[in-house]
C-alpha cells in the first residue's frame, strides 16, 4: 500500500513539475487591497500547492488527534458506566412498581402458615 501511495504521489509531483515549466509567466497576487505581488506562476503554483498540503496536514492531524480522544480507554469506561447507571435506575423502577403490583402481605396468611408447621418443641 506504501508503494502505491508513493507511486500516486510522484505522478502528482511530476506532473506540477512539468506544469509550472510550462508556465514561466509573471503573474499577481492580490493579498491585500493595495498589497499585490509578482511572481512566476510556477512559483505562485508551487506555493498554492504547498500550503495546501500543510492544510491538508493540518487538518489530517486535528482528525487523529480527535479520534484518539474520542476512543481512549477512559472515556469508553465513562459510557460504559452511565450504560450501567441507566440500567440499575431502570432496574430500580420496575421493581418498584413490581412492588406496587403484588398484595400485601397480611398477618393471616403468616398465621396459617405456621398453623400449619407443627411445634418441634
Amino acid at each position: 500500500m506504501k508503494q502505491v501511495n508513493f507511486l500516486i504521489i510522484f505522478i502528482l509531483c511530476l506532473a506540477l513539475a512539468l506544469f509550472t515549466l510550462e508556465n514561466t509567466n509573471l503573474g499577481t497576487i492580490y493579498v491585500l487591497p493595495g498589497l499585490e505581488v509578482q511572481a512566476p506562476m510556477a512559483v505562485e503554483l508551487l506555493l498554492a500547492t504547498g500550503l495546501g498540503a500543510v492544510f491538508a496536514w493540518l487538518f489530517s492531524m486535528w482528525t487523529q488527534l480527535q479520534r484518539q480522544l474520542l476512543s481512549s480507554p477512559q472515556r469508553k469506561q465513562k459510557v460504559r458506566i452511565k450504560e450501567l447507571e441507566s440500567k440499575v435506575e431502570q432496574y430500580q423502577a420496575e421493581v418498584q412498581s413490581l412492588q406496587l403490583a403484588l398484595p400485601p402481605s397480611s398477618d393471616s396468611s403468616t398465621k396459617q402458615t405456621q398453623a400449619n408447621v407443627p411445634n418441634t418443641r
